[in-house]
């Protein structure tokens, strides 16, 4: 079931096909990247890291009404997931000033937002994912209006969720990335995983960053900081 062509290969994961239709294999890779692929390095163990959180967290987002690709992890690095037509529009949602957002506003990180801040970027390798506005992706073709307030309603009910569940356990999301893809039906699911590489999370205490921001910044410890954050959540 598990035998297939390589269909797609991401600066993260490989994507097979299987003998079941409409199911793919996905296998986790320990690369990492940074700024657009401007850097570039490995992360030890960061594959099977990020599978086994997605793994852990993509059933109970079902349960909290987050529909998802997830299937079941079959080994350490790869997972199954339903097969979906990927939208090209990447919903960001930040609760905190960081990254990009605090610089491009003049901000201090770590400020606490008022609300939940959507923002947009053309998922495009080649251009560097360019942030873009609520109008873009309908004028584009690459969501409808009604597909496009969807993706709004099932961002911020992830976040609302993962909110909750990561304070349970002394973390703080910061901002989090989402992808959605739709079904041969037009069902659109919440696509690709959330892991370290998707999502700012700080220890709720200190405040030390447990993300790919020790990748991005040299900070060291990178492993270490991927491996509490799977300890935490599967705890």
């Amino acid at each position: 079931m598990y035998e297939g062509q390589l269909k797609y290969e991401g600066k993260a994961k490989r994507v097979y096909g299987t003998d079941t239709p409409g199911v793919v294999r996905i296998d986790f890779k320990d690369d990492a990247t940074a700024f657009n692929a401007q850097k570039r390095g490995v992360i030890e163990g960061k594959g099977a890291i990020n599978n086994a959180i997605t793994a852990h967290l993509y059933p109970l987002l079902a349960e909290a009404g987050v529909p998802n690709h997830f299937l079941e992890q079959i080994s350490a690095t790869e997972q199954l997931v339903r097969e979906v037509s990927i939208i090209p529009v990447e919903v960001i949602v930040r609760n905190t000033a960081a990254g990009s957002f605090a610089a491009r506003l003049g901000l201090e990180e770590g400020l606490p937002l008022a609300a939940p801040v959507i923002e947009y970027c053309y998922k495009s390798d080649e251009l560097g994912d360019p942030l873009v506005s609520d109008s873009t992706p309908i004028a584009m073709g690459w969501a409808s209006a009604r597909e496009l307030a969807e993706l709004n309603s099932l961002a911020l009910a992830a976040n609302s969720f993962l909110l909750g569940f990561f304070s349970a356990r002394d973390l703080q999301l910061v901002d989090i990335k989402f992808e959605f893809g739709r079904l041969p039906d037009g069902t659109i699911l919440l696509a690709d995983e959330i892991s370290p590489d998707t999502c700012r999370l700080w220890d709720a205490d200190s405040g030390e960053r447990l993300d790919k921001d020790r990748f991005r910044r040299d900070l060291g410890g990178v492993e270490d900081a991927y491996r509490t954050i799977l300890k935490r959540v599967t705890s």
